[in-house]
C-alpha cells in the first residue's frame, strides 16, 4: 500500500500543476515513464513537433530519436544540466538509445530494483552490447559460437553467467523497457503555457506552501522576452505586476524591522525576504505589512522580544559590519601552503591504499573505490541508489580500513582551505579587514548567523580548525578581548527546570560534570574519576538535545544495559529536570511551539507529521529549544548592553564589538583600556538576569585577552 503521506503529497502536487497550467496524464497500471513513452510515440508521425523530455530519470534516454526527441536532464547538481540527442547518447554509452533496455537488462539497476546479471558491470555490459547488439541477438550468437565471445575479451566466467542467467537478463530488459501503449487521450494543448497560467492562483499556493521565492521567479520567467512597458502574451498586466515592495524600501530600517517581526511571528522563516513579508501578511505594501506584523507580535506576546532584544540590536550589528575584523593575510598564506602540502600527501596516501588514482572529491568515484574495489560494506544509500560516502557513514567504517581515516582528514583539510584559508584573503579591504554580515534572524533558535564569511562555523574542536583563529588579530596598539559564557546551557536548564540538585550545584560553584557524576555514581566529588566525569558530561549535554538510550550508548562507548542504567539513574537523581523536559515536549505537541525565558517562540511543524522519524526529530529539537533560545536571548541582550556601556563611557573609538560566535562575544580594545573595561563587561554579561530571579544561579562569564583570537590568556 502506498504511504498515506506520499498520497497526500501527490494530491497536493496536482494543485501546483493546475495553478501552473501544466496538463496532467495518468493511467492506473502505468508508470510516468510509460506515459512519456506513449506521448512520444503519438508525436513521431508529426514532422512539425519537436519533443524535449525534462526528467531526472535516465531511463527516458531510450526514448531519444535523432534530434526530434531529446532529453533534458541533470548532469551534476541542480544547475549543471545537459540535453541528450541521439548523438549524445551514443557518445556517452557507445551505442544507440534503442539498446539501453538491453544494457540495463545485463548490468541491472538497484535504484529501480532491476536485478540484471549479478557480476556484470558497466564495462562488461558495454562490451557485450557494442560487440553483439541486443540481448536477443547476443544469445543467438552465444548459442551459435562461444569462441567469438572469448575473442572479444569475454572471460569464461562471464560466459557462464550469461548462460545460467538468461531468464534474469530477459526479464530485467522487460522491466527496463518503457511502454508506449498507455491508453491515454493525449492531444496538444490549445493554449501555450503562458496563456494557460493563473498567476494569482499560483502565488496563493506558493504562499501556502512557503515556497518563498517561487512567485518572483515565476514572474521573471513570464516577463522574459516582453519589451519595455509591454505585457506578457496571454497574461493580464495586473497579474504580472502583483504587489511588491519597491527596491528603494528594501534595506531600510522599517523593512529590516518588519523582517525581524515576521521571523519572531514565524521562526521557520529565517532571514525573510520582501516576498515573504507580502505572502505572509497578504499586504499590498511595506507599511501595510508592518501594521499587520505589529498586531501579530502583540497577539502572540512577542512585542517585548522585539522591542527589548531584536530592534535595539540592529545598530549594534551594523556597527560590527562597519568595523570588521583585522586578518593576518601573511599567516593565512603560510597556513594555506602548509595545508595544501599536507592535502597533496594525503591524496597520494589514499591513492596508494586504493592502488589507483581517482578524484577523491567525487562521491561516485570514491564509492566505486571503497565499496567495489576494496569491498567495504555500507548500508546507507543515496536517493539515487548509490552507497553513501557521507562523513557520518564513513565514520562507521573507520575500523574497517585505514583509508577511511585518511579520507576524513582529506575532507577536513579541503573544506578548511576552500571555505576559509583560500577564501578569506580575497575578502580583505585596504586595511586587511573582513566585514562579515551578521544576520539576526539567521536561525530558528534565535541565534544569529553570519555570512561573507561564516565566522560562526570556523571549527574549534580540531587543531586544524583552531589554527584559523590565529589569523584573526588585533591591530598594533590594540588587544582582542573574548567574553565567553561558561556552561550557559546547563545553567539555563537548571533554572528553567527548577531542579533542586542541579540548582544547588551551580549555587555552590562546583564543577557541574563532576558533581553530576558524584550523584549518579553515588560517590563523593573527590572520588569521581576522569572517565566518570566524561560520562556525566556526555549525558548532561545529551539529555538537553533529546538524546535517548541508543544515542547515549554510542556516545559513551558502553553496552546498552550500562547506558540504560546510567540514563535511569541520572533522571532518578535529577527528577526535576526529567519532569521539565517531559513538560516542554507535551506543551510543544499541544501548542505547536516552545517559549524561552524571555517569551521568544519557536514553531515545530514536524510535530504533526505522520512520519515517525520526522516527528521524533521535531520532539528532540523542541526539548532543547527553550534552553538554546534563552541562551540566544541572553547573548543578544549582552551585546546591546555592552554597546550602551561603551557609548555611555565615551569608549566608542577605543573599544569595538567585533564578533558574536555562539556563547562568545569578541571585542578589540586599545591597550590602555583593554584590562580596565574587562571587569565592567564581565559584570554586565553576568547581570543579564538577576541571580535572585533564577534561584541564586549566576550566568558566569570567562574573560580572555590576546593578540589573536586563537591564542588568548584568561584574565
Amino acid at each position: 500500500k502506498t504511504d498515506s503521506e506520499l498520497v497526500s503529497q501527490i494530491i497536493k502536487s496536482r494543485d501546483i500543476y493546475r495553478a501552473l497550467g501544466i496538463p496532467m496524464y495518468d493511467k492506473e497500471g502505468f508508470e510516468a515513464d510509460d506515459i512519456l513513452g506513449t506521448i512520444v510515440e503519438k508525436t513521431l508521425a508529426d514532422k512539425n513537433i519537436e519533443v524535449i523530455i525534462a526528467s531526472g530519470d535516465m531511463d527516458t534516454l531510450q526514448l531519444v530519436s535523432g534530434k526530434k526527441v531529446q532529453v533534458y536532464t541533470l548532469k551534476k547538481g541542480i544547475k549543471d544540466t545537459i540535453i541528450y540527442d541521439e548523438d549524445a547518447v551514443r557518445e556517452r554509452f557507445g551505442f544507440g538509445p534503442e539498446l539501453l533496455p538491453d544494457y540495463k537488462g545485463l548490468r541491472g539497476d538497484p535504484s529501480d530494483n532491476i536485478k540484471g546479471i549479478k557480476g556484470i558491470g558497466e564495462k562488461t555490459a558495454t562490451i557485450l552490447i557494442t560487440q553483439f547488439g541486443g540481448i536477443e541477438g547476443m544469445y543467438k550468437a552465444l548459442a551459435k559460437d562461444k569462441e567469438q565471445f572469448k575473442e572479444a575479451g569475454i572471460t569464461p566466467r562471464i560466459i557462464e553467467l550469461l548462460e545460467t542467467c538468461k531468464d534474469d537478463a530477459e526479464f530485467s530488459k522487460v522491466l527496463a523497457t518503457i511502454r508506449r501503449d498507455a491508453p491515454i487521450d493525449w492531444k496538444l494543448p490549445e493554449q501555450t503555457w503562458k496563456e494557460g497560467i493563473d498567476i494569482e492562483k499560483a502565488s496563493a499556493l506558493f504562499a501556502e506552501l512557503e515556497f518563498r521565492t517561487m512567485t518572483s521567479r515565476l514572474k521573471t520567467v513570464l516577463e522574459q522576452g516582453a519589451g519595455a512597458g509591454e505585457g506578457v502574451a496571454g497574461v493580464p498586466d495586473e497579474a504580472v505586476a502583483a504587489p511588491a515592495i519597491p527596491a528603494s524600501e528594501i534595506g531600510t530600517l522599517k523593512y529590516r524591522e518588519a523582517c525581524l517581526m515576521l521571523w519572531l511571528v514565524n521562526s521557520t522563516l529565517t532571514d525573510p525576504t520582501a516576498e515573504d513579508l507580502l505572502n505572509f501578511t497578504k499586504a499590498n505594501s511595506l507599511d501595510h505589512a508592518y501594521v499587520i506584523l505589529a498586531a501579530e507580535l502583540a497577539k502572540k506576546g512577542l512585542t517585548r522580544v522585539f522591542e527589548d532584544i531584536e530592534k535595539p540590536l540592529i545598530p549594534v550589528v551594523d556597527r560590527m559590519k562597519e568595523v570588521g575584523v583585522k586578518i593576518d593575510g601573511g599567516y593565512l598564506k603560510k597556513l594555506g601552503e602548509e595545508y595544501h602540502t599536507e592535502l597533496a600527501k594525503l591524496e597520494k596516501s589514499i591513492w596508494r591504499m586504493a592502488d589507483m588514482e581517482f578524484n577523491i572529491a567525487s562521491p561516485k568515484q570514491l564509492g566505486e573505490v571503497l565499496f567495489v574495489k576494496l569491498g567495504l560494506k555500507s548500508k546507507k544509500k543515496t536517493a539515487g541508489g548509490a552507497l553513501s560516502t557521507k562523513e557520518s557513514e564513513l565514520e562507521k567504517l573507520l575500523e574497517e580500513h585505514p583509508i577511511i581515516g585518511e579520507i576524513l582528514k582529506y575532507r577536513e583539510l579541503a573544506k578548511l582551505l576552500g571555505t576559509y584559508i583560500d577564501t578569506i584573503p580575497t575578502m580583505l579591504d585596504s586595511d586587511s579587514r573582513i566585514h562579515p554580515t551578521s544576520i539576526q534572524s539567521g536561525a530558528v533558535t534565535g541565534r544569529m548567523a553570519t555570512k561573507d564569511p561564516s565566522i560562526q562555523n570556523i571549527p574549534n574542536r580540531s587543531e586544524l580548525g583552531r589554527k584559523i583563529r590565529n589569523a584573526f588579530v588585533a591591530p598594533k596598539g590594540w588587544k582582542l578581548l573574548a567574553f565567553d559564557y561558561s556552561q550557559i546551557e546547563l545553567r539555563i536548564a537548571a533554572f528553567l527546570s527548577k531542579d533542586e540538585k542541579f540548582i544547588d550545584i551551580f549555587r555552590r560553584g562546583e564543577d557541574v560534570h563532576a558533581a553530576v557524576a558524584a550523584q549518579v555514581f553515588g560517590v563523593s566529588v573527590e572520588q569521581v574519576t576522569k572517565a566518570m566525569r566524561s560520562q556525566a558530561k556526555t549525558i548532561n549535554f545529551g539529555v538537553m538535545y533529546g538524546m535517548g538510550v541508543t544515542a547515549l550508548q554510542k556516545n559513551m562507548g558502553v553496552d546498552r544495559k550500562t547506558a540504560q542504567k546510567f540514563y535511569e539513574d541520572y533522571f532518578e537523581k535529577f527528577h526535576g529536570l526529567a519532569a521539565y523536559l517531559d513538560a516542554v515536549k507535551a506543551a510543544a505537541e499541544r501548542d505547536g511551539y516552545t517559549e524561552t525565558y524571555f517569551g521568544r517562540r519557536r514553531y515545530f511543524e514536524g510535530l504533526k507529521s505522520k512520519l515517525p522519524f520526522i516527528r521524533a526529530a521535531a520532539e528532540r529539537m523542541a526539548i532543547n529549544a527553550p534552553i538554546q533560545g534563552t541562551e540566544a536571548d541572553i547573548v543578544k541582550i549582552a551585546m546591546i548592553r555592552i554597546a550602551a556601556y561603551l557609548c555611555e563611557k565615551k569608549l566608542d573609538d577605543s573599544v569595538h564589538i567585533l564578533m558574536q560566535v555562539h556563547d562568545e562575544i569578541v571585542l578589540e580594545a586599545r591597550d590602555a583600556v583593554a584590562e580596565k573595561i574587562t571587569p565592567d563587561i564581565k559584570k554586565i554579561m553576568e547581570a543579564i538576569i538577576n541571580p535572585k530571579d533564577i534561584y541564586g544561579i549566576t550566568i558566569s562569564t570567562e574573560a580572555k585577552i590576546g593578540d589573536n583570537w586563537g591564542e588568548m590568556e584568561k584574565i
